[in-house]
């Protein structure tokens, strides 16, 4: 069995202190490390930790406790491959302000050292700005400045690169396009701020350069973002499942540090605005997020002067949750519904990603909902039913890549054909075939019976001539029956729907399966109060955040009620 006093002393404090971690510092206590520290498979490195742990205090600062914790876990091996790292995918996340890149530079610079002694081990700080990457290289940078006399025998630096002269491995930071950069021969690679990735393209070019080198790891160092279904998420959703007990065949180590419940956001300045004393400030729920908040006073004090700020402009409620707590949030005078909410129409079992199903719904009932801004930009086509009370929405997207904003878009399309990404579709023209919309639609429909086809004006007058050519009728007041339901005034239906739908939310009786497009819509879509005092819904930002797939399922919950209920007895 693997012993370290590092290791040891943190697990006590998190059990001597359970109010200061959160529930996934805990799990990866008690299903990874103790586990992994009980096999007699690997082999701890001890006498190159305490080089680790020697180097990094001499030449920059004192470690705190949960950082020598995370440094000893660098150094577990594979006993009959000692070439092998047991934890070659280190996932960091925590708060801002808690010293990521100083918690994690010095590491770095002491593994291209000859105490290390892995040649050409080199090292490649990855982020999305220069002004990023440069924050992490600088840790190093300024303290070879700072000890030019000592460490001239050891290293070249100039403010691109660190190299040491014995080992001949490389710092360097990266921020140019990622695909100058492929076939690197890397030792490890850190990527700064996962939250501001909005695809693969950069990560996987860096990535391949992986496995040339011994001991090969990557490093993600990262706060919360406002970004969702981006690669933070899947990062989050495949920590869950190793951190739940799920075979960890990536040997990923994930370290997540943030408040456990936004309820308890205010109790440590609770009562201090009863008294006035900032004595009564007890900042050990705000540890969960902020694991160095006990050593840095100045760390304190910015929170709180944050939280402060935050109680008086409601716009920085979301920045402030994102940041300092690590807990996304949404405005929740604007939003559809929160993003756990968003989940659970996804997912029986959020924690576990499994999927809702639909039951049988073959035969039942079914509205049609369309929505489409333009047919160069997206369209999407959708199925709502109502079976025991929920509501079950099955839909499609078409996405035009030849918008002149399609590669602006936040969501990872190249993502597609994989789970949770097969409900859209690129099409690789000038703008969206409507006839092939129509002619999908009515490919479904004789697996249901459909009461309604519902769209606004607008969109019908675009599609008219295709119905006619079909053969499908209109609903008049000559023709009640008619298929297709013109919306006249759509911000009135809004006002109708919007309560509606935030109570299904709320209640759980939305299913909209394992579709990050749809997710996505609904997370880009706001409620406002328009001047009559009635709902509407708008887009959070017009340009690069659509919602085309929820508001074609707001348009079908506009006539839910001819659903009528149909009930299944198991």
């Amino acid at each position: 069995m693997v012993c370290c006093k590092e290791i040891d002393d943190y697990i006590k404090f998190v059990d001597e202190n359970p109010e200061e971690t959160d529930d996934e510092i805990k799990l990866l206590i008690k299903n990874i490390v103790k586990p992994t520290l009980s096999r007699d498979d690997v082999f701890f490195d001890e006498e190159m930790f305490k080089k680790a742990i020697r180097y990094c205090e001499k030449w920059y600062y004192k470690l705190f406790p949960y950082q020598k914790f995370v440094y000893a876990l660098f150094f577990i091996y594979d006993k009959s491959n000692p070439d092998i790292v047991i934890f070659p995918d280190i996932f960091i996340l925590m708060a801002r302000g808690n010293g990521k890149d100083g918690m994690i530079m010095p590491l770095a610079n002491f593994l291209q050292t000859h105490y290390y002694g892995v040649k050409n081990y080199h090292i490649d700080i990855v982020a999305t700005s220069e002004e990023q990457a440069l924050n992490s290289f600088n840790v190093v940078y300024n303290m070879l400045e700072n000890n030019k006399n000592t460490m001239r025998k050891y290293f070249y630096w100039n403010k691109t690169e660190v190299i040491n002269k014995r080992t001949h491995s490389i710092l360097r930071y990266n921020t140019a396009n990622a695909k100058t950069k492929d076939g690197k021969q890397t030792g490890m690679i850190i990527f700064n701020e996962l939250h501001a990735y909005e695809d693969y393209k950069q990560l996987n070019v860096y990535s391949s350069g992986l496995g040339k080198i011994k001991h090969s790891r990557t490093i993600t160092i990262t706060t919360n973002g406002k970004v969702r279904e981006g690669p933070l998420d899947e990062k989050l959703a495949l920590s869950n499942e190793v951190l739940n007990g799920e075979e960890n065949y990536l040997g990923l180590l994930p370290i997540i540090y943030k408040i456990k419940d936004a309820k308890t956001v205010d109790i440590p300045m609770k009562k201090f605005f009863e008294t006035g004393n900032k004595e009564d400030i007890d900042v050990t729920v705000w540890c969960q997020s902020n694991p160095s908040l006990r050593y840095m006073p100045i760390l304190k004090n910015e929170i709180i002067k944050d939280y402060i700020k935050m109680k008086k402009q409601k716009s920085y409620r979301a920045e402030f949750f994102a940041k300092r707590m690590n807990l996304p949030q949404q405005d929740e005078e604007t939003v559809v519904t929160e993003w756990k909410l968003i989940l659970a129409a996804s997912y029986s079992d959020v924690d576990k990603r499994i999927e809702r199903t639909t039951g049988d719904i073959l035969g039942k009932k079914a509205i049609v909902g369309i929505d489409f801004a333009s047919l160069n930009d997206f369209a999407s086509a959708g199925f709502l039913f109502k079976i025991n009370g929920e509501y079950i929405w099955r839909c499609k997207t078409w996405i035009c890549n030849k918008n002149k904003f399609f590669n602006d878009i936040k969501f990872p399309f190249d993502n597609f054909g994989q789970e949770g990404y097969k409900d859209f579709e690129i099409v690789n023209k000038e703008s969206i075939d409507a006839r092939e919309m129509i002619m999908w639609i009515l490919s479904e429909m004789p697996k249901y019976k459909v009461k309604k086809i519902v769209l606004d004006t607008y969109r019908y007058k675009l599609l008219e001539q295709i119905f006619k050519e079909m053969g499908i009728s209109v609903e008049t007041k000559n023709n009640p029956y008619g298929l297709v339901r013109m919306i006249r005034y759509p911000a009135s239906i809004a006002a109708i729907v919007a309560p509606r739908i935030e109570v299904a939310f709320a209640e759980k009786k939305i299913n909209i399966g394992d579709s990050a497009i749809m997710r996505w819509a609904i997370n880009n879509t706001c409620v406002k109060d328009g001047k009559d005092g009635n709902k509407k819904y708008e887009k959070i930002e017009p340009k690069l955040r659509k919602n085309d797939p929820f508001m074609a399922f707001v348009g079908a919950m506009s006539v839910q009620e001819l659903l009528d209920e149909e009930i299944i007895y198991v």
